[in-house]
This record gives C-alpha cells, sequence and structure tokens, in this order.
C-alpha cells in the first residue's frame, strides 16, 4: 500500500487536518528511521535469530529477482526495524453508506488516496469515529509495510512476516511484501488507487511462488505452504466471485428508486449472505471493506491478458503499463480502468 510520508509538505497546508495527518506520519517515519540498521549488521550479529538472519540474507536475492522481472532497482530494504507492533500502520478508508462513492484525500505532488494510514492505532480509531459520525461506512485494516514513493528508503520491517522470521510462511510473506511494494516504487500513477493496487497485488501474487520456487524449490515447506494456504486459486477466486456478485447486487440497489430506507434494508440483506458465504461476520462488512476488494483486486483477468499480449514477459508488462499516465484514464479513482488495459494489447 502506498501512504504519503512528506513533512515538509504540511508548510503548504497550514493549520488544516492535512497538516496534522502529514505530521504524525512524518513523526511516525522518524521513529522508524531512528530504530534502523543495516540488514547486513543485523545478518551477522550474533545476537539474531537464525529464522531472522536467514530470512533477511534473502532481501538482495528478492531484489534481483524484481529487477530481473522488470522493477526499478532502488536502495530501499537496505536496513531493518523490529517494531513492538503487529502492524507498520493503520489504513483507515471510508465510503457513503448507500451509494459506492469512497471518501478521498488529497496531496500535494502525489494526488488524491482513498486511504490514510496511521502509524498509531488510537489516532486511526479517532479518524475512523470521526467519519462513521458523518454517516459514512468504515474500514480500519493493519497493513505490514508501505511504500513512501521515493521520499525515503524504504526499510525492511518486522511486519512483514510472521513468527519472527521461524516456520514455512514468512519467506513468501516477505517475498510478496517486498514485491507488491517494489511495483509502486516502480509504477505509479496519480489519483489511481485503484490501478496502483491492483497491478501491484497482481504482479507481487503472480511473482512470488515463481521466486519461492526458484530459490527453495517446489517441494519445500516455503513453497507447499504458499500454494496451499495463500495461492489457492479455486479458493482466491471463489472469494473473487462472492464479493463481485455482492458488489453488483449492491451497485444495481443504490442506483434504484427505492426509498433509503428500503435501499438500506436489501444492503444488509445482501450483505448478510456473503457474510455467510465468507463465513464473515456480516457486522464487519460494509461498503468500504467492499470497495477494498475492488481497490486490490480489480482488472485480474485484463491484467493477465495484457501480460499474455506481451508474450508473458514481465519486463515488457511492466514497460507497457509504465507507458501510462494520468490521461491515459477518463476519471480520478477510476474503478473500472479495464479499457485503459485492453487498449495496451492492440
Amino acid at each position: 500500500m502506498l501512504v504519503v510520508f512528506c513533512v515538509v509538505l504540511g508548510a503548504l497546508l497550514g493549520g488544516c487536518a492535512s497538516c496534522r495527518y502529514l505530521w504524525q506520519a512524518g513523526l511516525g517515519q522518524l521513529e522508524l528511521s531512528n530504530k534502523a540498521r543495516p540488514v547486513a549488521e543485523v545478518v551477522a550479529d550474533e545476537r539474531t535469530p537464525p529464522g531472522l538472519g536467514g530470512l533477511l540474507s534473502r532481501i538482495p536475492d528478492i531484489k534481483k529477482f524484481g529487477e530481473k522481472h522488470g522493477l526499478r532497482a532502488t536502495k530501499n530494504y537496505e536496513h531493518y526495524v523490529q517494531l513492538d507492533r503487529k502492524a507498520a500502520v493503520w489504513v483507515v478508508s471510508a465510503s457513503q453508506r448507500l451509494r459506492f462513492e469512497p471518501e478521498t484525500w488529497s496531496f500535494p505532488f502525489v494526488g488524491s488516496f482513498t486511504y490514510l494510514g496511521w502509524f498509531d492505532r488510537a489516532d486511526a480509531d479517532k479518524h475512523a469515529a470521526a467519519l462513521e459520525a458523518r454517516g459514512l461506512d468504515v474500514y480500519v485494516r493493519a497493513a505490514p509495510a508501505y511504500s513512501t514513493l521515493g521520499w525515503f528508503r524504504d526499510p525492511v520491517l518486522s511486519t512483514m512476516f510472521s513468527g519472527g522470521g521461524d516456520g514455512p510462511a514468512a519467506a513468501g510473506e516477505l517475498a510478496n511484501t517486498v514485491l507488491h511494494e517494489s511495483v509502486h516504487a516502480t509504477v505509479y500513477i496519480n489519483d489511481q488507487s485503484y490501478f496502483n493496487e491492483s497491478l501491484a497485488s497482481f504482479v507481487a501474487d503472480a511473482l512470488t511462488p515463481v521466486y519461492l520456487a526458484g530459490q527453495y524449490g517446489q517441494r519445500s515447506p516455503e513453497y507447499e505452504f504458499w500454494k496451499k494456504h495463500v495461492d489457492n486459486r479455486e479458493k482466491r477466486e471463489e472469494r473473487r466471485k462472492l464479493m463481485h456478485a455482492a458488489y453488483t447486487d449492491l451497485a444495481a440497489v443504490y442506483n434504484g428508486t427505492a426509498p433509503d430506507a428500503g435501499k438500506l434494508e436489501r444492503k444488509n440483506t445482501i450483505i448478510s449472505k456473503l457474510a455467510r458465504d465468507l463465513g464473515s461476520e456480516a457486522g464487519k462488512i460494509n461498503n468500504a471493506v467492499v470497495i477494498q476488494f475492488k481497490t486490490y483486486g480489480s482488472g485480474t483477468k485484463n491484467f493477465e491478458a495484457l501480460l499474455a499480449s506481451c508474450g508473458g514477459s514481465w519486463q515488457r508488462f511492466i514497460s507497457v503499463v509504465g507507458s501510462l499516465t494520468s490521461k491515459s484514464f477518463s476519471s480520478t479513482q477510476q474503478e473500472d480502468f479495464s479499457e485503459v488495459l485492453t487498449s495496451l494489447c492492440r
């Protein structure tokens, strides 16, 4: 995910809420910078647990793998930060309750976002409460990492992997996160959160098992764990279909002519069914949650078609999507960018 981190921008924004947000973001980034240690130093430290040291020693290989597949070479992930919390940031997003209309926040130079990341959970909850008081659907989620879009050199964070580096899950988690954020450092289009996040998810999710197979082998615990528990295509496709169907049904309700009370009743029915199908609590699903599905999971079929038109070459694929600009899109925060990708296949 992307988070805006530039305290200098606060001077451009006076005493507004955006300035206060950037101030906390700057302080949080400063805290990470002060805690950062060179990865090589952590690996060489005899006090470092073997699992963590071994995992961190793979960072250069992950970066080289990404570069081989078209991602930009950067100075990111050369330092490590041990955090005493379960998330790097807490991400807050919101939407109108009877429309799929996300709340957006705009900043100079980097455009608008459909979410904000907070270093402190209490600050995130306070922001969420203020949005709920305005009658919005709100979603707060933990994020293991973020990209500063080149404002700073992004470190490896302990939140990027589970179990302190031990266990078969950690390798895939770390590789996926580094690849995801590296896509942001390579291709980023202002005011297009849906495209940016969906692209990063598509590339990282597709390349992670390739990396694991090459580094650990297809019979390794690392590869088998990823394929069974994370990259289970049948489960992912089933979830995608359920979320897409709910989104379509809800959009039809919102675009209808029924009074708001009737729309709200129908919305609750659709969400309750979705919750049952997903095995989730209905109270935890709302428009903001469904929009996040669109933000991170849109355009998969179109991305696959584009990759095929590039002869399966990831370098060509990254080069082609990198040719897009803000002018390639018909509106800001464009949810359906299928035509944009289809035009690249011609």
